[in-house]
C-alpha cells in the first residue's frame, strides 16, 4: 500500500503524457506525439541546455571542494574542527527556501548581478555538503595504513593522495556527484530566486506552463525528467554499494 500511495501518481502522469487528447481528463487514443513535440520546442530545449549548465557547473566545482573537504575532514587536526564538522552539512538540513533567501541577499549586498552563474554559485552550497557527505562515508572502508606504506616507500604526499587515496575515494565521489548531480537538475525553488533575466531552467520553464493547466506535453517532459533521475540515482546506489564492497 504504502508503494502505491508512492508511485501511483507517477503512473497516472506516465499514462497520460501518451493520451492523443490535449486535455488530461479524457482519454481519446496512444500517441506519441507530446514527445516528438518537446525536441522540436525551443524554450524546452534552452531550459535544459541551461538546467545542464548549472548542474555540470556545480558538480565540478563541488566535487573538487567536496573531496578536499571530506580528506580535510578525515585526515587531518586543525583548530575549530570540531565546529566546522558540526556545520559542514547544515545545507543538508537547511531549509532550500532559506539557503534561496540567504543566497539572494548576499547577492544583492555585493551588488553581483543575478545570471546563470548565480544560479551555479547557489547550487554549488548544497551539492557541496552532499559530495562531501558521500565521500566521508568512503572513509570508513579505506584501509589508513596503504597511504603510510606509500609514504614510506618514498611517495610524497601529493603522490600517495592522488595514487594511493585518491583511486579508494572515487566511487564515492562519482556516487555523489551523481547524487548531487540530479539534485541540481530538479531543483526549483533556489534556482527561481537567484535566476536573472534569460536565466530559465527547465523546472522554473515547467512550472510557468503549468499555471495555464497541465497539458500532456508538460506531462511528458515530466515523465522523461523521473526516468533520468531514476536511472542516474540508481546508478550513483550501485557504485557506492560497490565500492563499499570492494575491500
Amino acid at each position: 500500500m504504502i508503494f502505491v500511495f508512492m508511485y501511483l501518481p507517477i503512473f497516472v502522469l506516465a499514462f497520460y503524457s501518451f493520451n492523443k487528447s490535449p486535455y488530461s481528463a479524457t482519454w481519446q487514443g496512444f500517441t506519441w506525439q507530446w514527445y516528438q513535440k518537446l525536441f522540436n520546442d525551443e524554450r524546452i530545449l534552452s531550459a535544459l541546455n541551461h538546467s545542464l549548465l548549472v548542474a555540470f557547473g556545480a558538480v565540478g566545482i563541488s566535487a573538487v571542494l567536496g573531496t578536499l573537504m571530506a580528506v580535510g575532514l578525515a585526515r587531518y587536526e586543525f583548530p575549530g574542527k570540531k565546529i566546522y564538522q558540526s556545520i559542514a552539512y547544515l545545507p543538508l538540513l537547511i531549509p532550500d527556501i532559506a539557503i534561496a533567501v540567504a543566497t539572494l541577499v548576499c547577492l544583492a549586498a555585493f551588488a553581483i548581478p543575478l545570471s546563470l552563474w548565480t544560479i551555479v554559485a547557489a547550487h554549488v552550497v548544497f551539492c557541496l555538503a552532499y559530495i562531501g557527505l558521500v565521500v566521508s562515508s568512503r572513509f570508513n572502508n579505506l584501509d589508513p595504513h596503504l597511504e603510510e606504506a606509500a609514504l614510506d616507500l618514498g611517495a610524497t604526499p601529493l603522490q600517495a593522495f592522488i595514487q594511493v587515496l585518491l583511486p579508494q575515494l572515487m566511487p564515492g565521489i562519482i556516487s555523489g556527484c551523481l547524487l548531487a548531480f540530479v539534485l541540481s537538475l530538479d531543483d526549483f525553488l533556489i534556482a527561481s530566486f537567484t535566476a536573472g533575466s534569460g536565466a530559465s531552467t527547465l523546472p522554473m520553464e515547467i512550472f510557468s506552463r503549468i499555471r495555464t493547466g497541465v497539458k500532456p506535453d508538460i506531462n511528458a517532459l515530466s515523465v522523461m525528467l523521473i526516468s533520468i533521475t531514476g536511472i542516474v540515482a540508481l546508478i550513483a546506489e550501485l557504485i557506492r554499494a560497490s565500492g563499499e564492497n570492494r575491500p
